[in-house]
């Protein structure tokens, strides 16, 4: 008699679970998730910062037309990684969601709120038939009355609170720099310095400035401003030159 694995079978449909209690289909989104691009939030006292890498495969590509960085509202952005296709989709419900709210209540949604929300969307397709997770993670910040905030929503509805997090294949690099050093009280032009350091430190190849995004909110103005790659030249000219990978270990 063959040899069965104890798994085999249970990953063709989303709603059963394995005998050890796994969701494999949500496990897979996972999996996607972590073959992405590299993104960052970064959560302190004067506001909020998104980064992101950008990797232009063909220089037949329009830059500009890559995109992983989102507005969703005027006082939200949203950071993606794993199948931008499917975090797109969830930036439209986002969006959606945003001027539902002003329009019934006269009043910016709150961020948590809306972070929930499309959690609820993504625990949804874990559980119907004729679906699949979607295979992105978002981080999504943004500041309401409460103050500067950052979610992290993954493919099985979780949400979370951070101050600073990284999703995509180089998050586990990013979050070891993010516990040496962040400090809430850092201000925005040193935050962003850290998430463009925290993103070459993953980057392949050259960097510079078309190798990222990066969004800030700040808590004087409360708006969505993505920077230009001028104003992240400057940046990265902070930076000095990238220390070699042996060097980065030690």
């Amino acid at each position: 008699m063959a040899f069965v694995p104890a798994g085999a079978g249970y990953d063709r449909a989303i709603t059963v679970f394995s005998p050890d209690g796994k969701l494999f289909q949500v496990q897979y989104a996972q999996e996607a998730v972590k073959r992405g691009l590299t993104a960052l939030g970064i959560k302190v006292n004067e506001g909020v910062v998104l980064a992101a890498e950008r990797r232009v495969r063909s220089n037949i590509v329009e830059e500009a037309s890559v995109e992983k960085i989102f507005q969703v509202d005027e006082h939200i952005g949203a950071a993606a990684s794993g199948l931008i296709a499917d975090a797109r989709v969830l930036i439209d419900q986002a969006r959606i969601e945003a001027q539902v709210n002003r329009l019934r209540y006269d009043e910016p949604i709150n961020v948590e709120m809306l972070a929930k929300r499309i959690g609820d969307i993504k625990q949804m397709y874990t559980q119907h038939g004729g679906v699949r997770p979607f295979g992105a993670r978002l981080l999504i910040v943004g500041i309401d009355a409460n103050g500067p905030h950052l979610f992290e929503t993954d493919p099985s509805g979780v949400v979370a609170a951070y101050k600073a997090q990284a999703i995509g294949g180089g998050a586990p690099t990013v979050v070891e720099i993010f516990e040496k050093r962040y400090d809430e009280k850092m201000s925005i032009d040193n935050v962003i310095v850290l998430a463009i350091d925290a993103l070459r430190a993953v980057s392949e190849g050259e960097f510079d400035a078309t190798k990222v995004e990066v969004a800030v909110i700040k808590a004087e103005t409360k708006r969505f401003e993505k920077l230009s790659v001028e104003e992240i030249s400057k940046y990265v000219k902070q930076l000095g030159p990238k220390p070699s990978a042996r060097a980065a270990r030690e």
